[in-house]
């Protein structure tokens, strides 16, 4: 089954100082942080703060192409958690045809961002994520889980890249 979530928005992580995009159930009752790269958060963040770029930007610029050919981005969804690697595709509607494109999810938040369309995860990714830690790692992952609940609002998307 999956699960609609909205981006809650974006953090470091306060011990790898890597970026965090933390996806959150309409209920409020799900998170799901995902750790990414830095340019890729970047991209979500431009668009999340809607500031406008000199030049497209490549997710903008994959946003341009897609509206030239008439297509657009149905959904994306989050589908897998596999070594610690999360796996996403997008529904790429272009016209009577829907394509399913693999990709990271970074890049398919970006660009449903861009489209404003919806993210979907799967439940078993969620299920996945809370058991990914190896036991020495269990009392950091709990931590860090704590402190992403927590979160106020005004804290996310504050960060310095």
């Amino acid at each position: 089954m999956q699960i609609k979530m909205t981006v809650k928005g974006l953090i470091l992580d306060p011990v790898s100082k890597m970026p965090i995009v933390v996806l959150r159930d309409e209920e409020g009752e799900k998170l799901l942080p995902i750790w990414i790269g830095f340019f890729e958060a970047n991209a979500i963040a431009i668009e999340l703060e809607r500031v406008k770029t000199p030049r497209p930007m490549t997710h903008d610029l994959i946003k341009n192409i897609v509206d030239t050919f008439g297509a657009s981005v149905q959904k994306i969804a989050i589908t897998k958690l596999a070594d610690s690697t999360y796996y996403a595709l997008i529904a790429l509607n272009a016209g009577k045809r829907t394509v399913e494109i693999d990709a990271r999810p970074s890049d398919a938040i970006a660009l449903a961002l861009r489209f404003g369309s919806p993210i979907y995860v799967e439940e078993e990714v969620i299920n996945k994520s809370k058991g990914m830690s190896s036991t020495e790692d269990e009392e950091r992952a709990e931590r860090i889980r704590k402190w992403l609940e927590s979160l106020d609002p005004e804290e996310l998307g504050k960060y310095e890249m």
